[in-house]
C-alpha cells in the first residue's frame, strides 16, 4: 500500500491557495491547502440533500402499501433494503475516493441516484420499487465521501470545524428528511417525493460539477486491493480501532432510544400520532450545533477531555429519558436534546481525530468507521426491541444507561493509551 504520510505533515493554510480555491473552483489544488468557507457551506448543504434521499421514503411506507396492496411488513422491506444498500456502499463505494478523482465520482453516483429516483417514481410494481431502491441507497454514501473530502481540502488547524460544519448540514438532512417527504406526500402522493428526490439530486450533481474543486487520488491500488487495505489499516491503527468501536458503542444506544420511542409516545399518557412523534425527532436538530462545537474542541487538540464530557452527557440523558417510567414529556425532550447533543459531538470528534492518522487514505478510515457505526446502529435497534417487548421503556432505558458506561470504559482505555503514547 502506498507510504503512511501524517496529517500533521500537510501543507499549511495559504491565502493564495484559499483565494485561488474561491475564483476558479473547478481547478486542481494541493490537499491541505484551506477551504473557502464558502465551499465548506455547500459541502453542508451537499451532504444533507444527499444523505435525505435513504429516508424520504419512512413516511410513505402506508402510501406504498396502499398503491400495491401489502401488508406493513411488506411495504417495509423497502426501508430494510435500503439499509441494506447503504451498508453495502459504505463498504464497496467510499473506499474509492482514494483511488479516484472526488469530483467526478460524486457528480456520478449523484447521476445515478437521480435516476434511481425516476425509476421508484414510475414503478409499475413492488419489485421495481425495491430494486430502485437499492440502487439509489448505495450511492447514498455520497454524504460520507463528501465528508472526507472536505476533511482532505481543509487546513490541519481547521479540520476539525471543517469537519463539524459538514457534519452539521448531513444531521440536518437526515432530521428534515422525514418531515419534508411526510408533508409532500400527504399532498401530492408518495411518487412525487421521489420525483421531487430525483430532481433536487440532479440540480445539486450539475452545481457540483460546477463548483468542486479538482483533487488528484493520493493512492494507486486496484479495486481488490483497495478492499483489502480497509483491514491492513485497521489493524495497523490502534486509534481508529478504539475510535470505531466508540462509535460503535454510541451510536448503539442512539439507535436503541429512536427504535422504540415511537411505541412510548403513541401510548399512555402522550397517545401522540405520527405527526407529532415526527416533531418530537426535530428536537434533535441540536446536535447539529453539537457538531459543530466539538469540531473547534477537536482543532485545539482537547478531544480527549471533549469526548469524556460528551459521553458523560449522553448519560445523563438516559437518566432523563427513564425518569418515571419516560412518562413526563419535559424530562423526556430534555432527554432527547442532551442524547443527541453527546451522540452527535462525539460522532464529529471520532472523526476529527481518525483523520489525523492517513492524509492519503481518509476514504479508507471512513469506511472502516462509518461501517461500524453503521453495524453499532443495527445492534442497538435490534437490542432495544428485544428490551422493549421484554419489560418495556425502563429496560429500554437500562440498555442505552449500560452502553453509555460501556462507552465511558472505552474512553477512559483510549485516553490512557494516548497518554502513554504521549509519554
Amino acid at each position: 500500500m502506498p507510504p503512511r504520510t501524517p496529517a500533521r505533515n500537510a501543507a499549511p493554510a495559504s491565502p493564495p491557495a484559499a483565494a485561488s480555491n474561491a475564483a476558479d473552483p473547478g481547478a486542481g489544488i494541493d490537499p491541505g491547502a484551506g477551504i473557502d468557507p464558502r465551499l465548506v457551506t455547500l459541502f453542508a448543504w451537499a451532504c444533507g440533500l444527499a444523505v435525505a434521499n435513504l429516508y424520504y421514503v419512512q413516511p410513505l411506507l402506508n402510501g406504498i402499501a396502499d398503491a400495491f396492496r401489502l401488508g406493513s411488513g411488506s411495504a417495509s422491506l423497502v426501508t430494510t433494503v435500503g439499509q441494506l444498500g447503504y451498508a453495502a456502499g459504505l463498504a464497496l463505494l467510499v473506499p474509492l475516493g482514494d483511488v479516484t478523482e472526488r469530483r467526478r465520482i460524486v457528480v456520478v453516483m449523484l447521476t445515478v441516484t437521480a435516476v434511481a429516483c425516476a425509476a421508484a417514481a414510475a414503478a409499475p410494481d413492488f419489485a421495481v420499487l425495491v430494486m430502485a431502491m437499492a440502487v439509489l441507497s448505495m450511492c447514498t454514501v455520497v454524504g460520507p465521501m463528501l465528508v472526507a473530502f472536505a476533511a482532505t481540502l481543509a487546513a490541519a488547524e481547521e479540520r476539525g470545524k471543517v469537519s463539524g460544519r459538514v457534519m452539521s448540514g448531513l444531521l440536518l438532512g437526515i432530521l428534515f428528511a422525514r418531515t419534508g417527504s411526510g408533508l409532500l406526500g400527504s399532498w401530492a402522493g408518495w411518487r412525487a417525493v421521489f420525483v421531487a428526490a430525483g430532481v433536487l439530486t440532479l440540480a445539486l450533481a450539475a452545481v457540483l460539477r460546477l463548483r468542486l474543486p479538482k483533487v488528484e487520488p493520493a493512492a494507486r491500488l486496484s479495486y481488490p486491493a483497495l478492499l483489502a487495505s480497509v483491514l491492513t489499516i485497521l489493524r495497523e491503527e490502534p486509534v481508529l480501532r478504539r475510535r470505531c468501536l466508540l462509535g460503535f458503542v454510541t451510536f448503539a444506544g442512539f439507535n436503541a432510544f429512536w427504535a422504540s420511542v415511537a411505541f412510548l409516545l403513541a401510548r399512555q399518557p402522550y397517545h401522540f400520532d405520527a405527526a407529532l412523534i415526527g416533531l418530537v425527532g426535530l428536537v434533535g436538530a441540536v446536535g447539529a450545533y453539537a457538531a459543530r462545537i466539538a469540531g473547534r474542541f477537536a482543532d485545539r487538540r482537547l478531544d480527549r477531555q471533549s469526548s469524556g464530557v460528551l459521553l458523560a452527557v449522553v448519560l445523563a440523558g438516559w437518566g432523563l429519558l427513564a425518569l418515571n417510567g419516560g412518562h413526563w414529556l419535559i424530562p423526556l425532550l430534555l432527554g432527547v436534546v442532551l442524547l443527541d447533543l453527546g451522540v452527535q459531538g462525539i460522532q464529529v470528534t471520532n472523526l476529527s481525530v481518525i483523520y489525523r492518522l492517513r492524509a492519503d487514505a481518509r476514504s479508507r478510515i471512513t469506511t472502516a468507521y462509518t461501517t461500524t457505526y453503521f453495524v453499532g446502529g443495527f445492534a442497538g435497534s435490534a437490542a432495544s426491541g428485544a428490551a422493549y417487548t421484554a419489560a418495556g421503556w425502563g429496560a429500554v432505558c437500562a440498555v442505552g444507561a449500560g452502553l453509555a458506561l460501556l462507552a465511558l470504559l472505552v474512553w477512559a482505555v483510549d485516553a490512557r493509551a494516548g497518554s502513554a503514547g504521549a509519554a
